[in-house]
């Protein structure tokens, strides 16, 4: 068997930047072990497998250890892959996923937009693993469906982190996501989930459903611009709008390939 995959860096500033992810367009599904071994072969942070749902697509993503609900780089590389590489010529393409149908529109500026549906956030009392593993205190500390989020005083202070990722990989949650007031941006993160097989994302789409929102009520205003400050810098711009909130960037190809199975 013989198999196309693409790597596409989303949310890039340039073509080292942003975060890869690994496309592979099915048209039936793979055994979901099959799937795993692949993305582990990988060993990126996701990869995604695509097939043919009623008149849409449906869409999974892949750790290298584990099947995830929701994942904003890699569904915005295989947006950037069906309409550059497989002559898909409209200007939207939905997924369907464990998070239910997801969104992407191509922008006339080259960036694309997912249209995803916006976390919950409540604020909980100072979770001890958190602190200790992140090494400070968090001004504050937010529970979302699937993350923690811990909101630090600055950029200054995202930037100086160097987690324990053996303690964070203790939380009862998919990872924490570390956030503050950019210097030069709305809001600036990094993003942490060794529970997953990933001890820091370099970009995480999804977890700006969380952020975006955070924000947004905190800043006073529904456009956000961000960074996610990883060693390869995500730069994506954001949009609240009632339950759905919209994360634009761009995407650029990287490899085109062949998985001989």
């Amino acid at each position: 068997m013989e198999l196309k995959v693409y790597v596409v860096n989303a949310f890039a500033g340039s073509v080292f930047g942003g975060n890869p992810a690994a496309v592979i367009s099915l048209q039936e599904w793979l055994t979901e072990d099959m799937m795993q071994q692949i993305a582990m072969q990988h060993n990126l942070a996701e990869t995604a497998f695509i097939a043919p749902f009623e008149n849409d697509y449906a869409i999974r993503w892949f750790t290298p250890a584990v099947e995830v609900a929701l994942c904003g780089h890699a569904t915005l590389a295989s947006a950037h892959v069906f309409f550059n590489h497989l002559f898909y010529n409209k200007d939207k393409i939905t997924f369907h996923s464990k998070s239910g149908p997801l969104h992407v529109f191509k922008k006339n500026d080259g960036m694309l937009m997912l249209d995803f549906p916006a976390d919950s956030f409540k604020k909980t009392d100072m979770v001890p693993a958190i602190e200790e593993g992140l090494k400070t205190k968090p001004l504050e500390v937010y529970k979302g469906s699937t993350d923690y989020m811990a909101v630090l005083e600055s950029q200054a202070a995202i930037e100086r982190l160097s987690p324990d990722f053996k303690i964070l990989a203790q939380l009862e949650s998919r990872g924490v996501i570390a956030t503050a007031k950019g210097d030069r941006t709305d809001f600036v993160s990094r993003c942490f989930f060794p529970q997953s097989g990933i001890d820091e994302d370099p970009v995480t789409g999804s977890a700006h459903t969380l952020m975006a929102p955070y924000w947004a009520a905190r800043l006073g205003k529904k456009k956000l611009s961000a960074i996610q400050l990883s060693k390869r810098k995500g730069y994506l711009e954001c949009e609240t709008k009632g339950n759905r909130v919209f994360i634009s960037g761009h995407a650029r190809t990287y490899l085109e390939g062949t998985i001989y199975i």
